[in-house]
Order: structure tokens, then C-alpha cells, then sequence
């Protein structure tokens, strides 16, 4: 390892880092500033921010990883993360969210959905349902960059996790959203820049995209036996129907992942931080190509990766690392590849892991200062809300790191795919409605919400089997790891069956309660049906 060469590029990241956190920070002089960056943010810095976020070193290292050891039928996600991730988000829910919170004058997800049910409950307790779920999500995204650290410089994984969360906390602290965004657009540059030449040097060195995927696809042979057991048929082929992976893949991945990500918060109010519907626009064409590159290219790399280990080591990737999933991509770019490229790609992953963790920390942090605790005062107006924010960042990011620390190897794809579950079943059917649906009641959005996420929790444990066995709360209850053994209930994810629930609470409370208010209707839709905003 040159040590020279890594600690400029070290230097020279971080002192791009710091700048563009200063700019941001000069920039900063307002709560709207913090929260939604002024209404007034570029095309480009919004997409790659959007891209950056949604894009993380979980998705890099944890999806990769299962792609490695499960194989290339992960790659209908990369499908879905541009249909539904990009397009569908962005023309469908990204310009009426804009509209609608601009004429609401919301600076978060929360307090967009309690503006538009005039309701304080809905935004103190889908801020405390952000505030408690996320901390999940940040620490599998901050495990999957201290472990390339930990690869490929060697350096302790406590280590590289505390030096990472201490960094990012700094320009989310002092920069708020513009810091986060501009610092991602950086982020998502670097992250395209390597992704780009990891796809097109590892099919070079396995002699092109035909060899490369014969030579796989004659390794069935070797195809795991923990994989065959689970309904796995080969790294080129889709699993079998029904088997407990299939369920996996189709519910936890494709579902939970693909069509979750309509309701992330971090995602949402960056619809927030553009003035007009022009800009959106723009954005989905770079956000597309990004969002195209990023996730393929982890998923192609983490099936190919088990040519070079058996061929260099006779074993496939998942023995090689001795069974941790989230160790294959780091140790295969650490092995393969060239060192100078071990820098970029050292450089990328942990872009992506700051991208993503300075997102979340900014969402909880102004979860906690305006959805929790400024909702929950009689004259949160008169309060200042960026200090109390900055608590609740502090907050956050201690929360992040102690669940690092105590969560178990090789769940940093799991990690995220419940927290992408738990927040689609307790706000996707009520943030659609609120965007789409005028007879939407305040009853039936707190019935939504309340009934998606206790449908959601008591799902995660005592019936979904990977999350029951790990917490363990049904065994300690009833002394059985669930509640229902027969396949395929243990099996099929949260999403599939809390989010209907939702929907149906919030549909038939709404038609049995009292119409909303006119005059709240009108001022929330007030720009939904014009080209542009006046």
C-alpha cells in the first residue's frame, strides 16, 4: 500500500469536502435554508443528491453481496429503482409534493403530511416513527463502509466507523440540507466516475461480457448449498417459485426495496428544494443515469466476483469471506483490482456511505426539532429550530453508532430493506392519498398510519422469520421463534401485507368520517392543478 499516494487523495477529498461544506455553510441563513435549502436548488445537485442517497454503500456492498452469493436475479431491482425509483417518483409524486408543500409551506415530510390533515398528532408521531426507525438504516450503511476500511486499509472497523460518523456529523451540524446536498453531488460524481471503470475493467479482466457470463453460468455446479436449500437455482437464473428465497427476493427486495423507496423521508423533501416542475424534470434524466450505473454495476460485479475467487483461490466468494455477505465486495475490489483504483473505489464507497448517512442524520435531526419536539409545544413558532435540530443530529448519529456496533455480521442488505418496509407501511398510502385523493380524512390518515406501523412491527417480531429469530421477542413471549410456521408466512415480507392494511384503514375510516375542510383542501391543492407555480 502506497501510503503517500492514498493520504492526498485522502487530503485532497476532504478538503473538497470541507470546502463545499463552507459554501454551503455561508449559505445557510435560515430554518428554510437548512430544511429544504431555499427552494432554489439545481437540477443537477438535487439528482445526484437524490441519486447519492437512494444509492448507498448498503446498496453497493450489502446488495452486491447478495448478488455474490445468490446471483444476477437481484438485477429486477436495478429495474425497479429506475421505473419506480426515478421516473415514477419524480413525474408522479416528486411535482405534486413539490406543489403542494410549497403552497403548505412545509420544511419536512412530517410536518407536510400534519399541514395537510391539520393534524399536530400526524407530525409529532411520523416524526418519532423516522426518528426511531432510521438509526437501523443509518448503522447498516455506515457498517458497509467501515468495512472496506477495514479491508483495504487494514484499519480497525471501530476505528474506520467513528472517524466516518464523526466527519459526516460535522457538515450535517453546521451546513443543514445544503451542506448534505452539495457534498452529495460531489459524493455522487466520484461514485459514478468509479462505478463506470469497476463495470468495464472487471469484464475486460474476465474477457468480455459473453465470456465473463458463460464462464458464471458453467459454475453452477459450485452455486451455494445454503442457496439451493433456500429455492436458488444458479448465479444466472431466478429462484424458484415460492421457495423461501423466492419470497425473499420478490417481497424484501424487489417489493420492499423497489416500491419502498416511494416513501422515504430523505427522499421526499428533496422534491421539496427545487422552485419549479422544470427542474424535476431536468433531474430525472440525470438521476436516471445515475441511479442505471450505480445499483447494475454492484449487482453484475458481486455475481462475477466468484469467477476470481475460484479461480485464484478455489473457492467462491461466500467461503472465501468465510460466510459474511458484506465482506465480498470489499475484499474482491481489495484483491482484484488495481491499487490505485483501491483508493477511488475506497473514495467512492464512503462517499456513497456520507451521502447517504448525512441524509439520514438530517432527517432525524429535523424530525426531532420540528415533528417532535416543535409540534409537541403551543408556540413552536417562537422557537428556534435549527439548535434543537442539531440536538436531534447528535442524537442520531449516537444512536447510529452504538446500533452498529451490536447488529450481527451480514445485515446490511436486511437492514435496509426493513427500514425502506417500515416507512412505506406507515406512510406510502397516506402520502399517495394526501398527494392525489381531496376526500382523504384526518381520521383515516392516523388510522393509516397508526395501523401500518403496528401492523408492520408486530409482523417484523413474531412472523417474518429473519427479523423473528434475530430479535427474538416471539420466542421470549410464546416459546416459538413464530407465531405461524407454515410456508409461506414466515417467509413473506412486511410490505405485502402491512401496506394493504393501511390502505384499506385509511380508505374506509376516511369514507365513514366527516369530510375534510374545504378551505384546507383548497389551500393543499392550490398549485396541484396549474403548470406552474405563480
Amino acid at each position: 500500500m502506497n501510503i503517500m499516494i492514498l493520504a492526498i487523495i485522502l487530503i485532497i477529498y476532504i478538503f473538497a469536502l470541507v470546502a463545499v461544506g463552507y459554501v454551503a455553510w455561508r449559505g445557510t441563513n435560515s430554518s428554510e435554508d437548512f430544511m429544504i435549502a431555499g427552494k432554489d436548488t439545481h437540477p443537477y445537485i438535487m439528482a445526484l443528491s437524490y441519486g447519492a442517497t437512494f444509492i448507498s454503500s448498503a446498496a453497493i456492498v450489502g446488495f452486491g453481496g447478495v448478488a455474490a452469493q445468490y446471483g444476477m436475479s437481484i438485477l429486477w431491482l436495478a429495474f425497479l429503482n429506475i421505473l419506480i425509483g426515478v421516473f415514477f417518483a419524480f413525474i408522479f409524486l416528486g411535482k405534486r409534493t413539490r406543489r403542494m408543500s410549497h403552497a403548505l409551506g412545509s420544511l419536512t415530510f412530517p410536518e407536510f403530511l400534519g399541514k395537510r390533515f391539520n393534524s399536530k398528532f400526524i407530525q409529532s408521531f411520523s416524526g418519532l416513527v423516522i426518528f426511531g426507525a432510521m438509526p437501523l438504516y443509518a448503522a447498516v450503511v455506515i457498517i458497509a463502509a467501515a468495512r472496506f476500511l477495514e479491508s483495504s486499509l487494514m484499519i480497525n472497523f471501530s476505528v474506520g466507523l467513528l472517524i466516518l460518523a464523526l466527519i459526516i456529523t460535522l457538515y450535517v451540524f453546521f451546513g443543514g440540507i445544503k451542506g448534505v446536498m452539495y457534498t452529495d453531488a460531489l459524493q455522487g460524481t466520484i461514485m459514478l466516475v468509479a462505478m463506470v471503470f469497476l463495470l468495464v475493467f472487471v469484464y475486460v479482466m474476465f474477457g468480455g461480457v459473453t465470456n465473463a457470463h458463460t464462464t458464471l453460468l458453467n459454475m453452477s455446479s459450485l452455486y451455494p448449498a445454503s442457496a439451493v436449500a433456500a429455492g436458488g437455482t444458479s448465479w444466472t437464473s431466478f429462484p424458484t417459485l415460492g421457495t423461501p428465497f423466492w419470497w425473499y427476493l420478490v417481497s424484501s427486495v424487489l417489493i420492499g426495496v423497489g416500491i419502498g423507496v416511494l416513501a422515504q423521508p430523505s427522499l421526499i423533501v428533496r422534491f421539496m428544494t427545487v422552485k419549479s416542475d422544470k427542474e424535476l424534470n431536468r433531474s430525472v434524466i440525470i438521476g436516471g443515469i445515475f441511479i442505471a450505473i450505480m445499483p447494475t454495476t454492484a449487482y453484475l460485479v458481486g455475481s462475477l466476483s466468484n469467477i476470481y475467487f475460484f479461480e485464484n483461490f478455489g473457492k467462491i466468494a461466500v467461503d472465501f469471506v468465510g460466510g459474511n455477505i458484506d465482506k465480498i465486495i470489499p475484499t474482491f475490489i481489495t484483491m482484484a483490482l488495481p491499487e490505485w483504483f483501491v483508493y477511488l473505489f475506497l473514495l467512492s464507497l464512503i462517499a456513497a456511505a456520507m451521502s447517504t448517512i448525512s441524509a439520514q442524520l438530517h432527517t432525524q435531526g429535523s424530525a426531532f426539532g420540528i415533528d417532535i419536539y416543535g409540534a409537541l409545544r403551543k408556540k413552536s413558532k417562537q422557537i428556534d429550530q435549527v439548535p434543537v435540530t442539531r440536538v436531534g443530529i447528535v442524537i442520531a448519529v449516537i444512536l447510529a453508532v452504538l446500533m452498529a456496533f451490536l447488529l450481527p455480521g451480514s445485515v446490511v442488505a436486511l437492514g435496509t430493506s426493513l427500514f425502506f418496509e417500515i416507512c412505506a407501511a406507515a406512510f406510502l398510502p397516506v402520502f399517495i392519498g394526501a398527494l392525489y385523493w381531496k376526500g382523504i380524512t384526518k381520521p383515516g390518515a392516523i388510522a393509516g398510519i397508526i395501523s401500518g406501523t403496528i401492523i408492520s412491527l408486530f409482523w417484523l417480531a413474531f412472523v417474518f422469520e429473519k427479523t423473528a429469530v434475530g430479535l427474538g421477542i416471539c420466542k421470549f413471549i410464546t416459546g416459538s421463534t413464530v407465531l405461524i410456521t407454515t410456508a409461506p408466512w414466515p417467509f413473506i415480507d412486511v410490505m405485502l401485507i402491512a401496506v394493504p392494511i393501511s390502505a384499506i384503514f385509511t380508505i374506509v375510516v376516511s369514507l365513514l368520517t366527516k369530510a375534510p375542510d374545504k378551505e384546507l383542501v383548497d389551500k393543499a391543492f392550490k398549485y396541484i392543478d396549474k403548470e406552474s407555480e405563480a
